[in-house]
């Protein structure tokens, strides 16, 4: 075999940027593409928004028609939040949904003696809602204080490049029980739309109509439209008429009862459910969960910086999209949609996949998601989609955003033995003990942490139930105490420098820069 000479092998340098994208942050495709796209997303984003209120609504005594309006809520929640981060928190194009890190806390406020003794379900299901909307009021000010006080900016200044790697990886790794375990329960539903939408996606994307490559842009859509077809001709035949009810729930397409539910017109209003009520123990293991939805939308975003084509956000920046993450969490509180914001990780990805990073196309979305959550029934009628369907989505999705922050060891030397130790026990631990968490929680019907106090075992078991937030604990810690002397180089310090501040790049001000010349009244650190 010849001998590869030095000058025959490629070298690929770390790129700040990613490359390939024909629309970044900052610029847009033609109005027609755009809503097109943003329909998409708000197609995507339904998954979530259906799938908490579906979980937790009939825990909380809620009927068909109770859990219909808490996913209009979300919806139209959803859309408001995501406007306010794009124009005035990040700026990034990213959607700002419900996060799965409530799921804990509300748990345990349905589980509270006092609202579990309500024998009439509407009406525990209205002091339920009460309840969970005074705790999310009063955490809220965690993200409120520290975005705005800039604090987040000055703790993420301990973040480098390494750490990052294992917590980003970990927004879209720890979330694998959403993917194939779903699609395994209605297995001739989602491995087809896993396939075709590969296939389509991957394999056919350099298909173009009128120079646009429309298989690669809009295959979700066009895989969800068949698979949603498939999947009801397979109802409608009878399939399902004998199965268990497990796979009737997630094959069947007329058991979300969402459509017969749904009032034709209904605007969600602050206070609809009545006046909140405030609990310091549901407060206090509420902010676990704003703890944790904090840490894993600092990773989304610095993965959507990175889809976008754009530079990772300055700490300033970061921290002023925090603040506004805090507002849409006091949002969430006033408006009642049981659970709390977070970044919508499978929209971070599907920006990859169409390779359209553009924040024009999420405001779009926005746009889409406050519509038809106001149009009840047009809005049920797209949110009956099969979870199914979504969770055959969430496997490329989560993955992509997954190699997101694997790719920032790019920035580091990974020829490192200290570098591979910290990445290696933060990616294992983080994926290790939440998964003890869980195993424990199911077998025991009560989280490793079950004392007297709710409170603490609400912080304990929300925290290291998550694992970005397992892994930035763990990561930071070893990074900034393990030989740190002689490591800046190695551990890509040098690199994220001219990062850390809104002016150490030319590129932030394009990117990052506040609309209407509000920089003016609001000037960058």
């Amino acid at each position: 075999m010849a001998e590869v000479k030095p000058e025959d092998m490629v070298h690929h340098m770390p790129m700040d940027q990613l490359q390939g994208f024909e629309y970044c942050i900052d610029s847009n495709p033609s109005w027609g593409e755009g809503i097109a796209l943003g329909f998409q997303h708000y197609i995507l984003s339904l998954g979530t928004a259906v799938m908490i209120p579906t979980m937790l609504v009939p825990l909380m005594g809620g009927n068909d028609h109770d859990k219909a309006k808490v996913v209009q809520t979300l919806l139209f929640v959803t859309g408001i939040k995501t406007l306010l981060q794009t124009l005035f928190g990040t700026r990034l194009p990213t959607i700002m949904g419900g996060s799965y890190a409530y799921v804990v806390p509300v748990l345990s406020i349905i589980r509270d003696p006092s609202i579990a003794q309500i024998a009439d379900g509407h009406t525990r299901f209205l002091q339920t809602m009460r309840a969970v909307q005074g705790s999310l009021i009063v955490s809220s000010s965690i993200q409120i204080i520290l975005g705005y006080s800039q604090l987040w900016a000055i703790c993420s200044r301990f973040f480098s490049p390494l750490g990052m790697v294992p917590v980003i990886a970990l927004v879209g790794l720890g979330l694998f029980e959403r993917g194939f375990p779903v699609v395994g329960k209605c297995v001739e539903i989602g491995l087809p739309m896993l396939i075709l939408f590969v296939a389509l996606s991957q394999y056919l994307k350099n298909m173009n109509v009128r120079h646009v490559p429309v298989l690669e842009r809009f295959s979700m859509l066009m895989c969800i439209a068949l698979v949603w077809v498939y999947a009801h001709i397979l109802t409608a035949s009878g399939a399902y008429k004998h199965t268990a009810l497990v796979t009737q729930i997630n094959c069947r397409t007329d058991l979300a009862n969402l459509i017969s539910s749904s009032q034709w017109i209904s605007i969600p209003y602050p206070l609809q459910w009545g006046a909140p009520t405030f609990s310091a123990d549901h407060a206090f293991g509420m902010m676990a969960a704003v703890v944790v939805s904090l840490i894993e939308t600092t990773g989304a975003f610095k993965a959507a910086a990175r889809l976008a084509s754009a530079t990772p956000p300055p700490a300033y920046v970061l921290s002023r999209g925090i603040g506004w993450q805090g507002i849409g969490t006091l949002l969430d509180g006033l408006f009642g949609t049981g659970t709390g914001s977070t970044v919508s990780v499978e929209n971070v990805g599907l920006l990859g996949s169409t390779r359209v990073g553009s924040r024009r196309v999420i405001q779009i979305s926005a746009g889409f998601m406050i519509f038809f959550s106001m149009l009840g029934k047009f809005g049920a009628l797209f949110a009956s989609i099969p979870f199914t369907i979504f969770a055959a989505i969430y496997c490329v999705m989560f993955g992509i955003v997954a190699a997101v922050g694997l790719s920032f060891m790019q920035f580091t030397n990974m020829n490192s033995m200290r570098n591979l130790f910290i990445i290696g026990v933060s990616l294992f631990l983080g994926l290790s003990i939440p998964e003890y968490f869980s195993r424990y929680s199911t077998s025991s019907r009560q989280g490793p942490a079950h004392t007297k106090a709710g409170w603490f075992n609400d912080y304990i078991n929300t925290i290291f139930s998550s694992p970005p937030t397992v892994a930035l604990f763990v990561a930071v810690l070893l990074d900034n105490t393990l030989d740190v002397k002689d490591a800046a180089r190695d551990r890509g310090m040098p690199w994220w420098a001219r990062f850390r501040t809104f002016r150490g790049d030319s590129r932030n001000e394009e990117f990052y820069t506040l609309p209407f010349n509000l920089n003016r009244f609001f000037p960058p650190s």
